[in-house]
């Protein structure tokens, strides 16, 4: 089975629909999303009717659960709890209620998935190989995927030897049948790795294979709809920058 898997969308409509777009084209079978569907964007309805309609499997992320009320903003830095306010003040009910009962794991898969970690579903950022060391400890499965970091990713262990990784690009393609791992595809709707580009992960679970994919898109419309809900600047400024 052919499976695309997506994450931090953040109410980035423009983005989340050019991914969408590039999936069908691959043939995927299915769509997983880990988490934050919501958040920083400015199209959060949008980005959850999509959902609704191409996504097989969701997790709930960390803004997700903020703007239902699950977990407390004052966790959040103030950019974030801003955008989180308005967002829990502006959605649709429908959209509230797709979001109220996503959880952020789930291990009933070949693979892990869960929006930041193995450790701590929630709040734990994935960047260093001491911190996938420790993850391998308590992951379920041989693969985990994990999302949060907004980096595309991947940590891996071989049995007798210490975890490994680095970032990934555009292209990258992986073999996973052996060792475990732990991988991020990266962010749909505000990536943080230098490169403006949409992410998205294709994982194919017949042959154990992975690569890494980024999208073109309106970059622009994105821009201009979070100044026109008169969210924070800079969530404007750094997706032109990938920052």
């Amino acid at each position: 089975m052919s499976i695309a898997v997506v994450s931090d969308i953040h109410g980035n409509r423009q983005a989340f629909e050019a991914v969408l777009e590039a999936i069908e084209e691959a043939g995927c079978e299915q769509v997983w999303c880990l988490g934050d569907l919501v958040g920083y964007g400015a199209e959060p309805d949008a980005c959850v009717e999509l959902a609704e309609r191409h996504v097989a499997v969701c997790l709930a992320g960390n803004h997700d659960l903020g703007v239902i009320g699950a977990i407390d903003l004052a966790e959040f830095s103030s950019t974030a709890r801003r955008a989180a306010e308005w967002t829990r003040d502006t959605i649709d009910p429908r959209t509230a209620r797709y979001l109220s009962p996503l959880e952020p794991s789930d291990e009933r898969h070949a693979v892990g998935l869960y929006h930041a970690s193995p450790r701590d579903p929630v709040w734990e950022y994935v960047l260093s190989p001491l911190q996938a060391e420790l993850c391998f400890e308590v992951q379920a499965s041989r693969v985990g995927l994990v999302g949060h970091s907004h980096v595309a990713l991947a940590f891996w262990r071989v049995d007798g030897e210490l975890a490994t990784g680095h970032t990934r690009t555009d292209g990258d393609e992986l073999e996973v049948g052996a060792g475990h791992w732990l991988i991020n595809p990266g962010s749909v709707g505000q990536p943080r790795d230098g490169d403006p580009r949409a992410a998205w992960l294709e994982l194919d679970l017949d042959g154990w294979k992975v690569r890494f994919h980024r999208v073109e898109y309106d970059v622009d419309g994105a821009i201009v709809a979070i100044r026109r809900a008169r969210l924070p600047d800079s969530l404007a400024d750094r997706l032109r920058f990938g920052q």
